[in-house]
């Protein structure tokens, strides 16, 4: 029998009193910046063994990307250029939620402004939070089994190509490091593990 870990659950039961003994705690947090894109903070932090220190803190809106599949089990990609690493990788469409905007609405803009198809009856697929150590950026992920062609991109700044990649090859460029991104390896894996089971 594997070992357990120190605090670990193992009664399905959280042991509240192991959790407050590991709890991080904020003296305070000063605003470096604040942009309608992410807040950029100093937070002043306490170990549970008594040691503080300074950490940047990034606190980002929600955003909301969309896994795209056609009824031959091809997603939908875009090729587009990441300036911050300066790389060409394949990504979801996807984008941040506006604050009056519902997530999935929010999803179905961004894959029309993006790649120029119209998802059809999109339904939630997980969430995630790529970066825990450091931001609150929650991600929505979406998934839509059909989508509708309904012209050119509108913005013409996010894909250098749109493409309809099988799904066994999108698990490739994430093995080829093609695709990079948390949020669209992520949703490759979640895909390719539901067909394993039988669930897509």
């Amino acid at each position: 029998m594997p070992p357990v870990a120190h605090g670990a659950d193992t009664g399905g039961v959280v042991d509240k009193q192991t959790m407050e003994s590991t709890r991080w705690t904020i003296h305070g947090e000063r605003v470096v910046d604040d942009t309608r894109r992410a807040r950029l903070s100093i937070a002043e932090v306490e170990l549970p063994d008594g040691v503080r220190f300074e950490q940047y803190v990034i606190r980002a809106p929600r955003s909301a990307m969309v896994a795209v599949l056609d009824d031959r089990e091809r997603l939908l990609l875009m090729r587009r250029h990441r300036f911050v690493f300066d790389r060409w990788v394949w990504e979801l469409p996807g984008g941040y939620v506006d604050h009056d905007e519902q997530p999935a609405q929010c999803a179905v803009r961004e894959v029309e402004e993006e790649t120029g198809w119209r998802p059809q009856a999109v339904e939630p697929l997980l969430s995630f939070q790529p970066w825990v150590g450091t931001a609150d950026a929650e991600n929505l992920l979406f998934l839509a089994r059909h989508a509708e062609h309904i012209g050119t991109p509108t913005d013409v700044n996010e894909a250098e190509q749109v493409a309809w990649i099988p799904l066994e090859e999108a698990y490739e460029l994430v093995s080829r490091g093609e695709i990079v991104g948390a949020g669209t390896v992520i949703a490759v894996l979640e895909l390719v593990a539901r067909k394993a089971r039988g669930e897509l």
